[in-house]
């Protein structure tokens, strides 16, 4: 049966769908922290500089405890590390609905305690635990599904956040994410790294401080490294300042929204192909291809007529493009080291992802404030296209020496 060939174990299962739950609920709350902005303007007096910053802060936390939640994954399992990630997401969430929560405490709880939380819960960590049940062949396509789910988070979420805080306010709409993040700590325990018994490579017995060194002294790991910083700019200056950027074109609030729900939902689209195609084809070439065209599909964006058809149209195809890195890029990662280590080595990828999803978060914001639009920000976006584009294209597919020989 097909469903033998792909699941090596009922634990893979498992785990598979806990992750997908996981990764939904994490990336379903961040995804719609940009609607919030309005109602944090006028209520707490969040500025768009401060906002900016406090998502920037978020997006470098969330980067720097990746690879120590990988740490945590690798030794002691992902569904310690993620458990611990959920108890600070759900902090953060919490103390920013009851307070205080204006002035630093703002960029304490949604900068700080969020960025912790999503950086144990949201895709690196969870989907490294389920590359970690699956061979070479299976592998882009298992952690593929862990995106498109995750993505179906980006869908709903910014629908039920729209309808809820027209309806309820920021206050309701924040204590029923809690909610969601306690269901998603509980999803946390079937999240389980695979027995000596299951699993699907060698034992390896390299050690933390060797797999460190091999692969920063790897010029391919390097080059995917700084590639990803790319994609953190992109689809953090889009999920944090599009919002705004529509409404001050002449578009409706509920334009916003529409557009961060077509990102979800076309995304999941997106990451099922890169997952698919990621085992038939270059896997660099993907990537190329992708970051290319995010630079078309701004150029049209910030070009075309306001409206709502070509809010939709950005949103689909932009969506398409969102997290269909993912899949490629963690292959390429686990090709080239083995998954031994691949939540701490993912992880250090995912924190350049951050850095690029802070300048992302800040640099929308300041240039806003200090030139009353985004557009210095766009075109950033734009070069960053390009240099991603032509930076891939070095990368060698091939394991290190060490696979080669054991």
């Amino acid at each position: 049966m097909i469903s033998e060939k792909f699941f090596h174990s009922r634990t893979a299962v498992i785990t598979l769908i806990a992750a997908c739950f996981v990764v939904l609920i994490s990336l379903g709350v961040r995804q719609t922290f940009g609607l919030f902005f309005i109602d944090f303007n006028e209520s707490l007096n969040i500025s768009n500089t401060a906002f900016g910053l406090a998502i920037g802060i978020q997006m470098l936390m969330w980067g720097l405890t990746g690879p120590i939640f990988g740490a945590i994954a690798d030794k002691y399992g992902g569904h310690i590390a993620i458990t611990l990630a959920f108890i600070f997401y759900t902090l953060g969430i919490y103390f920013l609905q009851i307070g205080p929560n204006t002035g630093i405490f703002f960029q304490i709880h949604m900068g700080l305690l969020v960025g912790i939380g999503l950086g144990g819960t949201a895709i690196s960590i969870p989907m490294s635990i389920v590359g970690k049940h699956f061979p070479l062949s299976t592998r882009t396509i298992a952690m593929s599904f862990v995106t498109a789910v995750g993505s179906f988070g980006y869908f709903l979420s910014p629908i039920f956040t729209n309808y809820s805080l027209s309806e309820f306010g920021w206050n309701y709409t924040l204590f029923v994410f809690c909610l969601f993040l306690l269901s998603g700590l509980v999803a946390a325990f079937f999240v389980r790294s695979p027995l000596e018994t299951e699993n699907v490579e060698k034992t390896s017995s390299q050690s933390f401080k060797e797999a460190l060194s091999e692969a920063f002294k790897t010029k391919s790991y390097i080059l995917l490294v700084s590639g990803f910083f790319v994609c953190g700019f992109h689809i953090t200056l889009v999920g944090t300042h599009v919002p705004k950027y529509v409404v001050d074109r002449g578009l409706e609030d509920w334009t916003a929204a529409a557009i961060l729900s077509l990102i979800g939902i076309f995304n999941i689209f997106g990451s099922l192909l890169s997952g698919y195609l990621s085992v038939k084809m270059s896997k660099k070439i993907i990537l190329s291809s992708i970051y290319f065209l995010r630079g078309i599909t701004i150029i049209f964006f910030i070009f075309a007529p306001a409206s709502n058809i070509n809010a939709f149209l950005f949103g689909a195809s932009f969506g398409f493009l969102w997290l269909s890195t993912v899949p490629a890029t963690s292959g390429i990662v686990a090709h080239l080291f083995g998954t031994k280590y691949l939540g701490l080595l993912y992880g250090i990828v995912f924190l350049s992802h951050q850095f690029g999803s802070f300048f992302g978060a800040y640099l929308g914001g300041l240039f806003y404030d200090n030139y009353g639009s985004y557009d210095y920000a766009w075109y950033l976006a734009i070069a960053l296209s390009v240099f991603a584009a032509i930076i891939h294209l070095p990368i060698k597919e091939e394991p290190v020496l060490r696979l080669k020989t054991e």
